[in-house]
């Protein structure tokens, strides 16, 4: 019973993994692109649930991270608004936190932000609105040679 509290003391004594090896802020950079082409000026503002920051393109900024996603709104007189959701991903420090802290040490990364990231370089296409979300899992070669074979 003794172990059962030291253990328990212990995880709730440790702050994060990530909230201590990553932190909460990232600098990322941003274009505005029209037609392939490089648009330089546009204003740009970065929005999550922590805050908001801006920048001109090409431009860079420091912005806090979080568990949730991100809006890049960029606007230049004369060209067509774009906009960008980007989907925050999880970093390695968060699952070994997961590992060594459970619930408690996740929900601390989470509420922080350092557990995750998002791109460092964000293109944000003039005139459209899109979604950008981390890379779908691969298939293997064994389950797409399955699939073949129920066709």
């Amino acid at each position: 019973m003794n172990k059962f509290f030291m253990v328990a003391a212990l995880a709730l004594a440790l702050p994060g993994c990530a909230s201590i090896t990553n932190s909460k802020m990232q600098a990322v950079s941003v274009n505005a692109i029209k037609d392939g082409d490089v648009i330089d000026g546009a204003k740009c503002t970065l929005m999550n649930d922590k805050g908001s920051w801006y920048t001109a393109t090409p431009g860079s900024v420091t912005i806090q991270k979080s568990y949730s996603d991100m809006t890049v709104t960029c606007k230049k007189k004369g060209i067509p608004t774009g906009i960008v959701g980007i989907t925050s991903k999880s970093n390695g420090g968060v699952w070994g936190n997961v590992l060594a802290g459970g619930l408690i040490g996740y929900a601390v990364d989470a509420s922080s932000g350092a557990g995750f990231d998002y791109p460092t370089n964000i293109n944000v296409e003039m005139g459209q609105t899109q979604m950008v979300a981390p890379p779908a899992p691969q298939k293997t070669a064994q389950a797409t040679q399955t699939q073949g074979m129920n066709k």
